[in-house]
């Protein structure tokens, strides 16, 4: 994998970065560039028609679809298929149809790491697709082990959200609500062989996360607490802080086990973006806390909003993730911080 060693800190980095940091602060007095940020307009879809799914094995049980919207993470065994983040609506049946050239299990779970519709779009349609398997007392009454459609699990926060309007966006379908909830830190689902855990992380992309583990397959899905393509979307609207992303990356790091050298073992898959492992996720959360604290200092020394953007705290790392045009620039970034970090104070 091609790496970029910048959550590894020398003596040398750490020295070289507090003289960036100082060259930032003075470049602050210069009249800001950027009028403010306007909120996060909804993600651009793309013409589904032309978008097809690309299956990639992650390892164990797990593979990857990727097709338009967050990653798709599905895990396959003699049980069936466990499907996590649907992506948009209109690409349920390609994903179907690729799980049917991987299996001819019934697709039993559905599990929602967040609200957004480019995670969860396709749930009504591909649960409709599969069955749960009912137990104990609930068989003998239905004579037959078989439910129609796949349960739906996410965090008690994605019901709520999802089964109510918000301004002029109305509810989702009752039939792409989670049938299956949790408030607990964790939730867990032994399926194929192996404990899934859903882990809950607070107020951090939104207040619904969830990340997956696969504990035998070693694969951890993290929704968009972590992507490889751009900043993290905070999602103000929708309870969403730094300081929680953090937490919920720090979580990710504790589980993730490294095969050689800071690579391989554990595979991570990002809300969007390519396989990658732990390290990867290490450099991310190391980018965050140093800009964080970059915006965190500035403020404490009085800076405006205006000033934090002319002072570029991102500007390091813009090659890698920014953008100034599109759903989620890094001037809604840096302002998205400014704001956490100043009620922080």
């Amino acid at each position: 994998m091609n790496k970029r060693k910048i959550g590894s800190l020398s003596i040398a980095s750490v020295a070289a970065l507090a003289l960036m940091g100082a060259a930032f602060v003075a470049h602050a007095a210069q009249p800001a560039r950027n009028a403010r940020a306007p909120a996060a307009a909804a993600p651009q879809q793309p013409n589904f028609d032309n978008v097809q799914i690309r299956i990639l094995h992650v390892q164990g049980n797990v593979y990857l679809l990727n097709g338009a919207g967050g990653n798709t993470t599905v895990q396959i065994g003699n049980d069936g298929v466990l499907v996590v983040d649907t992506q948009f609506a209109p690409m349920a049946d390609k994903i179907v149809a690729a799980i049917r050239t991987l299996t001819d299990k019934p697709i039993r779970y559905v599990v929602n790491t967040h609200s957004h519709p480019d995670h969860v779009g396709g749930n009504q349609a591909i649960a409709s697709q599969g069955a749960s398997l009912g137990g104990a007392n609930v068989v003998g009454l239905l004579g037959n082990q078989a439910i129609q459609g796949a349960k739906i699990i996410a965090h008690e926060n994605v019901l709520n959200y999802l089964s109510a309007a918000h301004g002029t966006t109305p509810a989702m379908p009752s039939g792409a609500w989670p049938t299956d909830t949790y408030f607990q830190p964790f939730y867990d689902v032994y399926f194929n062989n192996e404990n899934v855990r859903l882990f809950h992380v607070p107020n951090a992309h939104t207040d619904g996360d969830s990340y997956v583990q696969f504990r035998g397959s070693d694969v951890i899905a993290t929704g968009d607490i972590f992507t490889t393509t751009n900043y993290p979307f905070i999602d103000h609207s929708r309870g969403g802080n730094i300081e929680g992303i953090i937490a919920g990356l720090n979580s990710i790091l504790d589980l993730a086990v490294t095969k050689w050298q800071a690579e391989g073992g554990t595979m991570i898959v990002p809300g969007h973006g390519r396989i990658t492992d732990k390290h990867e996720v290490l450099e991310y959360r190391d980018m965050l806390v140093i800009i964080r604290d970059r915006i965190k200092d500035m403020v404490a020394k009085g800076m405006t909003l205006e000033q934090v953007r002319a002072a570029k705290p991102t500007l390091d790392y813009d090659p890698r993730f920014g953008a100034d045009s599109g759903f989620w620039t890094t001037a809604q970034f840096v302002e998205a911080v400014y704001q956490d970090v100043s009620k922080a104070k």
